[in-house]
């Protein structure tokens, strides 16, 4: 089978288009779609999909406001009913069911909501540091500690995020990578890559937070957070659910894991207690481990 990347472009009913990087045989009837986050994009699944190509049919697309795939200018279009809507057109266009939906960061915030709104489009949900939304309203509502770490999105909203963020060849982003100080596998390659995707623009990618209403109270008057309500309906997945969770997150703190099986009853986690956030680029071997044991026991 071919472990080769191909790249393609993938034109959705509602004429949004994503470009999408591709690894395995087309006509393969297992399927494995990865989503990634924010600042990153399509290519972080590259050495996953390759290594999993003999098993199935990779899929990663670039969302909506990212690389080359449709940018809106408008914050409204980045909407969770209409970025989540991309994921589920793109999952017909693949043949639904997908066997896994591996997904990280926001995209893992958009895989939440397709689990729990159209669990028959996939067969097993597989979140890789990212906050199911109701632990999250929870801890941005309760927690200091989380509310503290999460400052950083009232950032992200402003006007001027793009210019700021673009200033000194992205001098701030490679700060949100490099937290914990230069990490090894934050190569020469792989900034070319961050580069290449954060030089078409950043304003696709940081509307996801400005049309987003989960971000912490920017002072006391702030009473956005405590009218927000997510009924269990909306929220509740009931497909089995692996997490993936890198407990050295500076971002997502482990409360964010606590009671999570109130609203994901079929849920298994493990825990890495020396990753980041950035536990794809650090630990592939060990995320890629729990891939592969997924696909295998379903084949079972």
């Amino acid at each position: 089978m071919s472990q080769a990347l191909r790249l393609y472009d993938q034109t959705l009913p509602n004429q949004i288009s994503l470009s999408c990087r591709a690894a395995g045989e087309p006509d393969n009837p297992r399927r494995v779609l990865f989503l990634h986050g924010f600042p990153e994009a399509a290519f972080v699944w590259d050495e996953l999909m390759q290594a999993l190509a003999p098993q199935a049919l990779c899929v990663a697309p670039n969302l909506r406001g990212y690389e080359r795939s449709s940018a809106p200018a408008d914050a409204s279009a980045y909407r969770a009913k209409h970025v989540v809507g991309d994921v589920a057109a793109l999952i017909d266009a693949m043949g639904a069911p997908v066997d896994l939906l591996v997904a990280h960061d926001w995209g893992g915030g958009l895989a939440w909501n397709l689990a729990a709104l159209s669990p028959e489009r996939l067969r097993h949900l597989v979140i890789i540091n990212s906050p199911h939304p109701a632990t999250f309203l929870r801890e941005l509502r309760d927690n200091p500690a989380q509310q503290r770490a999460s400052t950083y999105m009232n950032a992200l909203v402003q006007p001027d995020a793009a210019a700021r963020y673009s200033a000194n060849d992205f001098a701030l982003l490679w700060q949100v990578l490099s937290k914990s100080g230069q990490p090894a596998w934050l190569s020469d390659a792989v900034r070319a890559q961050y580069r290449a995707v954060w030089s078409r623009g950043l304003d696709g990618a940081l509307n996801y937070y400005r049309a987003s209403p989960l971000r912490p109270p920017t002072g006391p008057d702030d009473q956005a957070l405590q009218a927000l309500q997510l009924p269990d309906s909306v929220v509740c997945v009931n497909l089995p659910t692996t997490v993936l969770w890198g407990e050295g997150d500076h971002a997502l703190l482990p409360g964010l894991l606590d009671g999570l099986c109130n609203w994901v009853p079929k849920l298994t986690v493990h825990r890495h207690a020396q990753a980041s956030h950035w536990i794809v680029h650090e630990e592939p071997q060990w995320v890629l481990g729990h891939l592969k044991a997924l696909l295998a026991s379903q084949a079972g």
